[in-house]
C-alpha cells in the first residue's frame, strides 16, 4: 500500500488534563485521546472507562492518587471498545460494570476489535504485554442500574443505539454532571465504525434531556456549563450529518463505496481535517455509513483483514 492508517504515525505522547467538572468528579482527558471519568463517593471511587492497556490505565490512577487515597470499588465501561476496557485490571476493582449488550458485543467481536484496533493504533497498546486477556463484566444491566457510592447515587442508563449498539451513560444528578462515553465527542472525530447513524441523532436528543451541567466526553476536552455542553452536542450532529449524508446520496445513486469515500472528503475535510483522531476514523465511518445507507442494520464485525482490505479500496 502507498501509504498505512493515520493512526499508525501517531507516535506522540499527549498531555495530560484532569479537570474537576463537579464536586469530587474529573475528567481525565489526553487531547484526543480515549477520556476516562472519575466519581468520588464517600468511602470509595467509580471509574468511567479503564483505558486501552494497564500502563495507561496506571496514569489515570496516579491523577486519582493526587485527589483521594479511597479504594477504587466501581469500574464502569460505557462498551465494549478494546481501547476503552483492555486496561480494567489495573484498578483492581470489585465491581466491572457494562451494559448487557456491551458484554454480548464483547463475546460477538471484541478479539476481533482488538486484534484490529492493534494493528491500526500501535501507541495506544504499547504495554500490551500485561493485558491479561479480553475484559469482562461482573455486573450488567438491560437498561439502567444505581449504584450508590456511600450517600452518592450514581445512575446508569442505555440512551439509545449510537457510537455502538450498547452505549450506556453516567449520570451523578447531585451535580448534574454525565459521563457519555464516545455518544459526545469535543473536537475529535466520531468513530463510526460500529455505529447506527440515524439513531445516534435521536439518542443524542435523549443526552439533551439531561440537561447537564458538565459532560466528560469520550474524547476532547472537558465541557464545563450550558454554552460547552451544547456546543458539543450540536457539534456531534454535524459530524454525524457531514459524514452520512452525503453517503445516503451516493448510494441513492447506485454509487461505490470510493464514490461515498470522495463526496464524503469533499464535505468533511474543510471542516474537520483538523480534529482529532480524523484521517483515523474516516475509512472505517464511510464504510459504515455506506452499510447503513444501503440497509445494512448491524455493523458488519471489523478485523485486521478487513481494514487492509478497506485501505486498498479506498486508496486503489
Amino acid at each position: 500500500m502507498a501509504k498505512s492508517f493515520a493512526s499508525r504515525g501517531d507516535l506522540t505522547e499527549k498531555k495530560i488534563s484532569f479537570t474537576e467538572i463537579g464536586r469530587g468528579l474529573y475528567a481525565f482527558t489526553a487531547e484526543g485521546d480515549p477520556n476516562s471519568g472519575v466519581i468520588i463517593g464517600d468511602n470509595s471511587v467509580a471509574v468511567v472507562e479503564a483505558q486501552a492497556t494497564p500502563r495507561l490505565a496506571g496514569k489515570v490512577i496516579e491523577e486519582i492518587r493526587k485527589v483521594t487515597d479511597k479504594p477504587i470499588s466501581h469500574l464502569i465501561l460505557t462498551h465494549y471498545h478494546a481501547v476503552r476496557v483492555l486496561g480494567a485490571v489495573a484498578y483492581r476493582a470489585p465491581q466491572v460494570i457494562m451494559s448487557d449488550k456491551a458484554r454480548h458485543m464483547v463475546a460477538e467481536r471484541g478479539q476481533q476489535d482488538w486484534d484490529s484496533e492493534f494493528e491500526r493504533f500501535p501507541r495506544l497498546f504499547e504495554g500490551h504485554e500485561s493485558i491479561p486477556g479480553l475484559t469482562w463484566p461482573t455486573t450488567t444491566f438491560s437498561h439502567g442500574m444505581t449504584i450508590y457510592l456511600g450517600s452518592r447515587k450514581v445512575e446508569l442508563s442505555c440512551p439509545g443505539r449510537a457510537h455502538t449498539a450498547g452505549d450506556a451513560v453516567v449520570w451523578v444528578p447531585d451535580e448534574a454532571v454525565l459521563f457519555t462515553g464516545d455518544i459526545v465527542e469535543y473536537r475529535s472525530a466520531c468513530y463510526c465504525g460500529d455505529a447506527h447513524f440515524e439513531d445516534w441523532t435521536r439518542t443524542l436528543d435523549s443526552i439533551a434531556d439531561f440537561q447537564a451541567g458538565a459532560i466528560a466526553p469520550g474524547r476532547g476536552d472537558a465541557l464545563v456549563g450550558a454554552e460547552m455542553v451544547g456546543k458539543a452536542l450540536a457539534g456531534t450532529r454535524e459530524f454525524l450529518h457531514a459524514i452520512y449524508e452525503p453517503v445516503c446520496r451516493v448510494v441513492r445513486q447506485k454509487g461505490s463505496l470510493k464514490d461515498a469515500w470522495n463526496a464524503v472528503r469533499v464535505e468533511c475535510d474543510p471542516k474537520y481535517s483538523d480534529y482529532a483522531i480524523y484521517e483515523h476514523c474516516l475509512p472505517f465511518n464511510v464504510a459504515r455509513a455506506y452499510d447503513e445507507a444501503s440497509g445494512i442494520d448491524n455493523p458488519r464485525i471489523w478485523t485486521a483483514e478487513r481494514d487492509l482490505e478497506l485501505w486498498s479500496v479506498l486508496n486503489g
